[in-house]
């Protein structure tokens, strides 16, 4: 009996960890593909020809000229490498919607480029032409995995080739929300530079509150939606979370599951990191003292083992609940304890931030702007990792604090709920908790954390037992590529073995 052909996955998305990073979506976008191939799926990727990624892409091959489209009278597709990956790459070459430097989806003003929706919907329009077997003939995936708005029209355009006689089987769709909050939406009076027939600019189609939303599109049209926690699957379904959406994801409820991210642990290992000041691991744990004390040097805090370092890492914006955290924050470096922040965003929160740390330059010290290698230090030498978010659809920080030893202290939402194990006297005694958790974004609630986290502190051997079974957790991406890999099977029809 022959054996079967690997699944093949074509991941499409506008960011990729390194060259083009944003937030955690690049993180994903750069893991998951490899975990796949790791589990024998024949993973790739399809990516704007953003310059980052453009420059760096090795032994390009030109797998077809599909241009004009969207406003771009030459667009190549090519394939290749990005440096340090197995994952063959697809780049869609369209200078003149791509060839810009700096964040994927802003201009030098701070403003979206007023082209957005021709950029992205052409990366949609690409994977679904790969799907339909027109551009690679050597490659034709049976499902196309969408990440985000960005890639959301994929699944409308197949939908809108699927009528066409090919004489092939149809590849499937999976369109994965990594943040809700943030659905591509643009004037309808635009939807003629779509390619799309008529009737899709109805709300049948991707007409949304008198606008064209991208993500919208792509919930209504994909064979299946996940989003990257089973908590906050849930939480998107209700008016409070749901962003206008909900009704929708209601409606297609039966197609929805959370699936937890992972982390890629060949990166994020405290025992091989080359960014930190010593190596440690959990059955070694005099690193990660070494690496407190280079912390502090680093930011001039003052020299003292027996101070709790806080460190956050985080887009500085109201919805990650960093207000309340410096509201709360006295009552830390009241017991002595320290924080280090690194992010930037909303200029208010970075003022006050700044202010924070020049009103107590030996407890509280501020980073603006974002360096890997910074967040990788923090990690090791903080004691405490911060997630303090209003809403959060996974998050990445947590899992990196628990790889580390550093305990999370998060608001019980999203995948933060789905990740840590509230450290209450129960769980610390069955030796089950792995950090620190809150019900509501409210000052009061964590304030209470924060003098919980400073008790368990001053318990040394309880602080260890829940800093071990923290570093005991499986945050890599095996658990989660295998529930994907079933996913893609249930798709085609396939058993899984």
């Amino acid at each position: 009996m022959g054996k079967t052909a690997a699944i093949r996955v074509l991941h499409t998305a506008a960011e990729c960890f390194p060259l083009v990073k944003t937030g955690g979506l690049a993180d994903v976008v750069a893991a998951l593909p490899k975990a796949l191939r790791a589990a024998k799926l024949d993973a790739r990727l399809l990516l704007p020809g953003l310059p980052a990624l453009r420059e760096a892409l090795k032994s390009p091959v030109e797998i077809a000229q599909c241009g004009p489209a969207f406003g771009a009278a030459r667009v190549t597709l090519l394939r290749g490498l990005l440096p340090d990956s197995t994952v063959p790459t697809y780049l869609i070459d369209a200078p003149w919607l791509y060839a810009r430097p700096g964040n994927p989806y802003l201009g030098p003003d701070g403003r979206e480029w007023p082209d957005n929706l021709q950029r992205f919907a052409l990366l949609g329009w690409v994977a679904a032409q790969l799907a339909m077997g027109e551009l690679d003939p050597a490659w034709r995936p049976d499902i196309v995995h969408a990440h985000d708005w960005h890639a959301a029209l994929a699944p409308v355009y197949m939908a809108a080739h699927a009528t066409a006689a090919t004489g092939v089987a149809r590849a499937r769709s999976v369109l994965t929300i990594h943040n809700l909050a943030y659905q591509g939406r643009f004037s309808a009076e635009r939807f003629g530079d779509l390619q799309l027939a008529s009737w899709m600019s109805s709300p049948a189609g991707i007409e949304f509150h008198s606008e064209l939303c991208f993500l919208k599109g792509g919930i209504q049209f994909a064979d299946r939606i996940t989003t990257v926690s089973p908590t906050y699957a849930r939480e998107i379904l209700t008016p409070a979370e749901g962003h206008q959406l909900d009704g929708l994801l209601r409606h297609r409820a039966d197609r929805l599951s959370g699936i937890v991210n992972g982390i890629d642990t060949a990166i994020w290992n405290p025992a091989t990191d080359t960014a930190i000041a010593a190596p440690f691991d959990a059955g070694h744990t005099a690193g990660k003292a070494l690496c407190k004390q280079a912390l502090q040097r680093e930011f001039g805090l003052r020299q003292t083992p027996g101070a709790p370092v806080l460190g956050v890492i985080s887009r500085l914006s109201p919805q990650k609940g960093l207000d309340l955290l410096l509201s709360a924050l006295h009552q830390w470096l009241g017991a002595g304890g320290q924080m280090v922040m690194l992010g930037s965003g909303d200029p208010a929160l970075e003022h006050a931030c700044r202010a924070t740390a020049q009103a107590a330059p030996d407890q509280v010290a501020v980073s603006i702007g974002y360096d890997e290698a910074l967040a990788h230090r923090i990690i090791a030498g903080s004691d405490l990792i911060g997630v303090p978010s209003r809403f959060e659809p996974c998050g990445l920080t947590q899992l990196y604090g628990l790889r580390y030893g550093t305990i999370p202290l998060v608001h019980q939402v999203g995948g933060l709920a789905d990740t840590v194990v509230d450290a209450s006297e129960a769980a610390v005694r069955e030796d089950r908790a792995t950090g620190f958790s809150y019900r509501g974004a409210h000052l009061d609630e964590l304030s209470h954390a924060l003098r919980r986290a400073i008790d368990l502190w001053h318990n040394p051997p309880l602080w260890q037992r829940v800093m071990q079974r923290a570093m005991a957790q499986d945050t890599s991406w095996h658990a989660p590529a295998t529930r994907y890999a079933e996913l893609y099977k249930g798709l085609l029809g396939q058993v899984a073995p």
